[in-house]
């Protein structure tokens, strides 16, 4: 299932014209902020797909009645891109566990690449809610290799991959590639191509880069 939060005008549309927006992107304070927002959003969101049961809470008055969400939230993310996005979820899903995986492109001569998974921190994900945030799905090769990482650790309950921009091509990669009932993909907006360096047009750029400065080659 594919959740596409910008077919819906919000201001969570802003966001994403921000993050995309050339001279915002020089902000570069502004444009982790605004991928953190982004993530808040998502947070609120996919939380409406969890269970929720009947509680009580005594207030200084009496005792009023409210569904609460009993889901164990574990949240991962990619480093480095995935942090501000992965802190906007967090900043929601405050009492959650929390896993950390390296994960980056090796290219070769020939410009061609394979993707690296070298760093999984992880705690126990079985039977719980897991929810893997990466800003951009482009081939959609380092979201599969990082989530067969993290089912080798445990099944989860059910798996979200969060992603403020995503390609139609990494989209269907994953579908081919993980052929799993309990997952869902959320993401801001779909773009219809890649470049041969394989980087989402119109996209936004390389978003560890807009976040963080440039890294040497």
């Amino acid at each position: 299932m594919v959740r596409n939060l910008g077919d819906n005008n919000s201001v969570f549309n802003q966001f994403i014209a921000e993050i995309r927006d050339a001279d915002i992107q020089l902000d570069r304070m502004r444009f982790r902020r605004n991928l953190e927002r982004i993530g808040e959003i998502f947070a609120y969101e996919v939380s409406k797909s969890f269970e929720y049961s009947p509680a009580e809470v005594t207030t200084p008055l009496g005792v009023a009645e409210i569904n609460i969400s009993n889901e164990h939230v574990i949240l991962a993310t990619i480093l480095r891109a995935g942090l501000p996005l992965h802190q906007g979820l967090l900043n929601f899903f405050d009492k959650a566990d929390n896993a950390f995986i390296t994960a980056y492109r090796k290219y070769d001569k020939n410009e061609a690449f394979d993707i690296r998974v070298e760093y999984i921190s992880s705690p126990d994900i079985t039977g719980k809610t897991l929810i893997l945030s990466d800003p951009m799905l482009a081939t959609g090769a380092s979201i599969v290799k990082t989530l067969r990482g993290l089912l080798a650790i445990g099944l989860p309950k059910h798996i979200h991959i969060v992603s403020a921009l995503a390609s139609i091509e990494g989209i269907e990669y994953i579908k081919r590639h993980l052929s799993l009932h309990n997952l869902t993909i959320w993401v801001g907006g779909i773009d219809d191509e890649l470049t041969a360096q394989a980087y989402i047009v119109p996209g936004l750029g390389d978003a560890g880069d807009l976040a963080y400065g440039k890294k040497s080659e």
